[in-house]
C-alpha cells in the first residue's frame, strides 16, 4: 500500500495539499465539513481572477461544496461504468481527486483536473482541455490523477465510491 501512496504522491501533487482528508473515506469528506471545526480561511481573490465563490458566505460555500461533491461522485461512478474503467484499490485516491474536482467546480465553475499545476486556473478551465474527463482520458484512457484506471493497471480496485 505504501508503494501505491508514494506513486500517487509523485504523480499527483494535489494529494499532498489535501493531507487533512487524504486518507479519509469519501463519505467523511462531506461530513467533516459539517463539524464544529473552523472553516479554513480563504484569501480574497483579486479583481483580475475573481473566484466563482468569492461572494458566498461560508455556509453557502459549504452547501455548494456538498452539492458539487455529490455531483462529481455521481459523475465519476457513471463515467467508470460507461467507459469500463475502474477506481484505485486505495479508496483515498479517488476520494481526494473527486474532492478536488468538486472544489474546482465551486471555485472555477468547471471540474478542472486537481492534479496539475496551472499558471492560470481560470484560463485552463475555460479552455476545457484539462476539465474532467480531460482530453487524454477521453482519447487514450490516460488519467494523470489515477481516478479512472484501465483494467491492466496494477492498482485497479473493484468498488465504486459512495
Amino acid at each position: 500500500m505504501l508503494t501505491l501512496q508514494l506513486a500517487v504522491f509523485a504523480v499527483c501533487p494535489f494529494v499532498l495539499a489535501l493531507t487533512t482528508h487524504a486518507f479519509a473515506p469519501a463519505s467523511s469528506i462531506v461530513s467533516s465539513r459539517t463539524t464544529n471545526t473552523p472553516i479554513r480561511q480563504r484569501t480574497v481573490p483579486s479583481k483580475l481572477h475573481e473566484s466563482k465563490d468569492a461572494n458566498m458566505t461560508d455556509e453557502e460555500r459549504e452547501i455548494a461544496m456538498e452539492k458539487a461533491l455529490k455531483a462529481m461522485t455521481a459523475f465519476s461512478n457513471k463515467y467508470t461504468e460507461n467507459t469500463g474503467t475502474f477506481y484505485c484499490s486505495d479508496k483515498s485516491i479517488p476520494a481526494v481527486v473527486i474532492k478536488g474536482l468538486a472544489e474546482h467546480k465551486v471555485t472555477l465553475g468547471a471540474p478542472l483536473c486537481p492534479c496539475r499545476f496551472y499558471e492560470d486556473k481560470e484560463k485552463e478551465a475555460k479552455e476545457g482541455y484539462w476539465n474532467c474527463p480531460c482530453v487524454p482520458m477521453r482519447e487514450r484512457h490516460e488519467c494523470h490523477c489515477m481516478l479512472f484506471l484501465t483494467e491492466d493497471n496494477d492498482f485497479v480496485g473493484e468498488e465504486t465510491v459512495g
